[in-house]
């Protein structure tokens, strides 16, 4: 039988009644038989044969539909009320049935055939009324009923013996009614508690299903999180066999960081909860693509690179299209990579790494397209691996150098500071390139004392170089949020007895994103001491005028990608109405990537004192340099 207490409270009734009421007609059609077959030698036939035959024919039919399997017509608390008043009125009409059958027996016969009468009455309405125990209605029907019919006709006949039993029979039903009225109402306590606890397990149940959906979605956009992400590909990796093909990719956003500065978080929330409603309706229905965090967004798609590649420039598609946020029209860009199972690896972290090195690369090489991790990037890595175990072992105070390039006047060409370039000779491996050595050294962890190494290499220089000139210092991402490299830079400057002016810190707004609030005050406990505080590759696509208005600057350098076009009148236009911002903020101006004699002229023209390139010098060693300002004064730093 079902578990009643999920069920309101009249089927659970009616469930149980189903369990007594075919044992209540299989007692009905016994007692029935033995009365008719001990009355068969003295009554009629009509009521030895005929009348019971009916009555327990009725019996049967009765009994066999109650014994019917369950269907969900019968969990219907309608059809069940329905059929408990049926089973009241039938109850009744067999009562009177049976009784008046056994009454008309009662005239055959001698004192033993009396006395079964009686017992029979007795025997058999105690047993219905017991099996009726979950239907006191008709409990108490059948009672009032038969004990009734028998004590009226025991009054009738005068018999004293048949009035006492009569009597007795009714002060026992009173009794057993009793009982089944305490039993019911126990039986009715148990279901609503069972109710309640069934209710309470479902409700739990529930809870505990929203929680685990909660716990794998992402509460911004609805999508799947990371959690979700990486379960996913954990089963699939399990479930996967010989021959099966799936790709993992990533999507990062580009230009999100501007709509944040310009429109707000709350718009760039809803940028997102947009853009995560776009992808999954562009999503297949076997793939899953989920936010991993930020504007980061990961995706599993079965099949080969080629479906890889579709869905995930299906997405980036869908991504890119222009989105109303309240009154204003934005748009983004995104980059995307991809790692193949089996072929790029077997393992879940290593294919998230994979694809994350390859969204890593379009980023940086092929920004705005999707790349697929191949052997090429795999050679990438392992070089990568080289560089590192090199870095890990290198003798930094012996390996590390810097070369200086001039920032000069565009009026007179004279050198006003030297900015500082890293240069990395490595006993292993011969000369590496500047951005590999900074990238490798945030990745084994020498990020720290590479900076301060090279630090101290500027300061040492600051000291040899005539005044006013000045260095500038690049400070990456990670320096600037360190508290403790600010610390010891702050303390190697007090040591080195050099004029804090003559510093200029050079930063780019790519390497403050992470940590905006804390880059900036650890850039106002620098320019504090007099160190003067530069933006770098300025209009590349990072940089916004918030970033002008909230960061303590005195300097911006435009980014030598502006150069090439001093000779296009378009170009000279927007150089010109950067110049014109940056005085606007006060801020000095130095444009960067001066190669030829008219850029420098359209420089000049637009309005730059300050310009950088190698029109004016190459970088180079220390010792150059020094010679160079010996022979020419501050006129010229040019070999």
């Amino acid at each position: 039988m079902p578990r009643t207490g999920q069920y309101p409270l009249t089927v659970a009734q009616y469930l149980r009644l189903r369990e007594h009421i075919p044992p209540l007609y299989g007692l009905l059609s016994i007692n029935a038989a033995v009365l008719a077959f001990t009355h068969r030698a003295v009554a009629p036939g009509v009521l030895v044969y005929t009348f019971p035959a009916v009555l327990i024919a009725a019996c049967l039919v009765r009994m066999l539909a109650w014994m019917r399997p369950i269907t969900a017509a019968d969990l219907d608390p309608a059809t069940a009320r329905h059929r408990m008043r049926r089973t009241v009125a039938l109850a009744v009409v067999l009562a009177l049935a049976f009784v008046a059958w056994s009454l008309a027996l009662d005239q055959y016969g001698g004192p033993y055939e009396h006395g079964h009468v009686a017992v029979f009455v007795s025997v058999t309405v105690l047993g219905c009324v017991f099996c009726l125990s979950f239907l006191p209605v008709a409990a108490v029907a059948v009672c009032v009923t038969v004990l009734g019919t028998f004590l009226a006709y025991s009054l009738r006949t005068g018999t004293e013996v048949l009035i006492a039993i009569a009597g007795n029979m009714a002060l026992v039903a009173m009794v057993i009614l009793k009982i089944l009225h305490d039993s019911y109402r126990s039986f009715v306590e148990l279901e609503n508690s069972q109710r309640e606890l069934y209710s309470e397990r479902r409700q739990a149940q529930v809870l505990g299903e929203e929680n685990a959906r909660l716990a794998q979605t992402d509460p911004l956009t609805g999508m799947p999180n990371r959690r979700f992400f990486f379960a996913t590909l954990e089963d699939l990796l399990q479930r996967s066999g010989p021959g099966d093909v799936f790709s993992v990719g990533l999507i990062d956003l580009d230009r999100f960081k501007p709509v944040n500065d310009t429109h707000g978080h709350a718009q760039g929330d809803r940028l997102l909860q947009v853009i995560g409603g776009r992808m999954i309706g562009a999503c297949p229905a076997d793939a899953t693509v989920a936010r991993l965090g930020g504007d980061e967004f990961g995706l599993i798609v079965p099949g080969d690179a080629a479906q890889g590649e579709q869905v995930a420039n299906a997405l980036c598609k869908a991504i890119r299209e222009p989105a109303r946020i309240g009154d204003t029209l934005v748009s983004v860009g995104c980059s995307a990579g991809l790692a193949v199972y089996p072929d790029t690896a077997t393992s879940a972290n290593l294919l998230f790494d994979r694809a994350d090195f390859a969204l890593y690369h379009a980023k940086n090489h092929r920004r705005g397209q999707c790349v697929l991790f191949s052997e090429k990037l795999e050679r990438l890595i392992r070089s990568e691996q080289a560089l590192d175990a090199a870095l890990q072992g290198a003798d930094l105070s012996v390996e590390l150098s810097l070369a200086f390039q001039p920032i000069a006047s565009t009026e007179t060409l004279e050198p006003v500071g030297l900015e500082c370039l890293a240069r990395w000779h490595s006993a292993r491996l011969g000369d590496v390139a500047p951005e590999l050595l900074i990238a490798s050294a945030e990745r084994v962890g020498r990020g720290r004392e590479v900076t301060l190494t090279l630090f101290d290499l500027a300061l040492g220089a600051l000291a040899r170089l005539p005044a006013p000139l000045r260095v500038s210092f690049n400070l990456s991402g990670d320096d600037i949020c360190n508290p403790e490299t600010i610390d010891a830079l702050l303390a190697r400057m007090a040591a080195s007895g050099c004029d804090p002016e003559r510093v200029l810190i050079e930063i780019t707004e790519s390497s403050l994103i992470s940590e905006f609030d804390r880059a900036n005050a650890a850039l106002q406990r620098l320019r504090e001491t007099g160190m003067r505080i530069a933006l770098d590759d300025f209009g590349t696509g990072y940089s916004s005028l918030s970033s002008l208005h909230q960061l303590p600057l005195d300097m911006v350098k435009i980014d030598r990608s502006f150069a090439i076009r001093l000779d296009e009148a378009a170009g000279r236009r927007l150089i010109t109405a950067i110049r014109h911002l940056a005085r606007s903020l006060s801020l000095e101006c130095v444009i960067e990537g001066i190669e030829t004699e008219s850029q420098l002229v359209s420089a000049r023209l637009a309005g730059f004192a300050l310009a950088q390139g190698y029109y004016f010098a190459r970088p180079m060693p220390l010792e150059p340099v020094l010679a160079s300002l010996a022979a020419h004064g501050r006129s010229s730093l040019a070999g």
